[in-house]
């Protein structure tokens, strides 16, 4: 194999693109701006290895522009200028299509640079990163783009990727390749959603295959290239899901041993996203109210294991999970939430009081003329009675006080100032 086989069987059309039908089936927007031609800027974010360059080459090299490409990881201001140039040139004479790889590592003056050519026309930007881009991307780029996630890849996409370079492969080298089905699926399985890595592990099986009339790849040789990895395959179907789920059920039954055992089992397994998941929720639907503190220590401690990785990220990520199971519960903020949005799906609560709307002028028939809103801070403590819900759910009560120790003390407080 002269390239690597993940590059040898990168598609060439969108029909061949695996995964992704939430955006790229017939019928999807990401499609249809496809089919049409008329290439907007974009940007795609999602995990490695899940085809967000692989949809960009194609889109590329339908659209009849120039294709560039940078890699922000080590691209510099003189590398964008050197782009730039290139503008009005006959080879860029339909207009220039810049692949900007891992775009969260351009700095706001990196981006800026671009935006001005952007916004004109003469770039036409598709960027990808594996940050959320509402996190990462400047303001001005993102509000002149379109954005569209791309998931990681389900086991069967995986399975038939295979599948097809297992028959490409051995057209190749002309001969058979053989591989059982329980092989492919733990390659699938062990790739984590990443295709890339999928192929890059069956090279390596059949590199090191026993070859003869046939290249045959024996099971007990995948287990030993996976090696380490044996452990992801508890991502695979339900297995995977309930260890998320006891997870987040031990962390709010306030059991740290077994919050820290499924931990474990979760990095074990290489999955840091969903162990960082599940605790934020773990913190804000769980404990919540009882100490709203630890909202913010806990998200430090997220941002800390993303940034070191892992192994290393363990080791916030085992304060934090400790620190949830200990505390004390509320999930008074979670009932309130649910029971108003309850509420907004029946289509309750249109209409916003007169005196809480955002304008200062009213017409000839308006019945009450004035805004009439009370300001609080002009009252003593800082409170006065008077309506905020809309008339017909005006007597809603969505949010109640939960029963732990800062709750009570707020609950308190309040009945105190509201003489009730």
């Amino acid at each position: 194999m002269n390239s690597p086989l993940a590059d040898a069987l990168r598609p060439k059309i969108i029909e061949e693109v695996a995964g992704q039908q939430h955006i790229l089936s017939k019928g999807k927007i990401l499609r249809k701006i496809i089919d049409s031609g008329n290439i907007p800027n974009l940007i795609f974010y999602g995990p490695s290895g899940v085809g967000k360059t692989t949809v960009a080459n194609i889109i590329a090299a339908s659209s009849g522009k120039k294709l560039c490409y940078l890699n922000a990881t080590t691209a510099s201001t003189a590398d964008i200028k050197e782009i730039v140039n290139q503008i009005g040139t006959i080879d860029t004479a339909n207009g220039i299509l810049l692949y900007l790889d891992e775009i969260q590592y351009f700095n706001k003056k990196q981006q800026q640079i671009l935006l001005s050519y952007i916004e004109n026309g003469d770039i036409t930007l598709i960027a990808s990163t594996t940050e959320n881009p509402f996190f990462y991307v400047y303001n001005a780029i993102l509000s002149r783009s379109t954005v569209f996630e791309f998931k990681p890849l389900k086991k069967e996409d995986i399975i038939s990727v295979i599948e097809r370079a297992v028959v490409k492969v051995g057209e190749q080298k002309g001969t058979q390749i053989q591989i059982s089905k329980e092989a492919i699926k733990k390659i699938a399985v062990a790739s984590n959603g990443d295709v890339r890595r999928s192929l890059n592990m069956l090279e390596l099986c059949i590199v090191t295959a026993e070859t003869g009339d046939s290249i045959k790849v024996e099971d007990q040789q995948v287990e030993q290239i996976l090696g380490s990895n044996g452990v992801r395959y508890d991502r695979d179907g339900d297995q995977h899901y309930d260890i998320i789920s006891a997870y987040q059920k031990s962390m709010r039954g306030s059991d740290p041993d077994a919050a820290i055992y499924y931990l474990g089992r979760l990095l074990a397994a290489g999955d840091l996203p969903s162990a960082c998941r599940r605790l934020l929720v773990c913190a804000n639907e769980d404990v919540g109210l009882a100490y709203p503190q630890i909202i913010p220590i806990v998200k430090a401690a997220v941002d800390t294991a993303q940034a070191v990785g892992l192994p290393e990220a363990r080791l916030p990520l085992a304060n934090a999970v400790i620190l949830v199971a200990t505390a004390p519960k509320s999930n008074s903020a979670h009932d309130a939430i649910n029971a108003a949005m309850a509420d907004i799906e029946r289509g309750l609560g249109r209409e916003i009081p007169r005196h809480l709307q955002n304008k200062h002028f009213d017409g000839e028939d308006a019945e009450v003329k004035g805004q009439n809103y009370l300001y609080p801070h002009s009252y003593p403590m800082h409170y006065v009675n008077q309506q905020y819900l809309p008339d017909d759910i005006k007597h809603k009560k969505y949010y109640v006080f939960g029963d732990n120790k800062i709750e009570r003390q707020t609950k308190e407080y309040w009945d105190k100032i509201k003489g009730e």
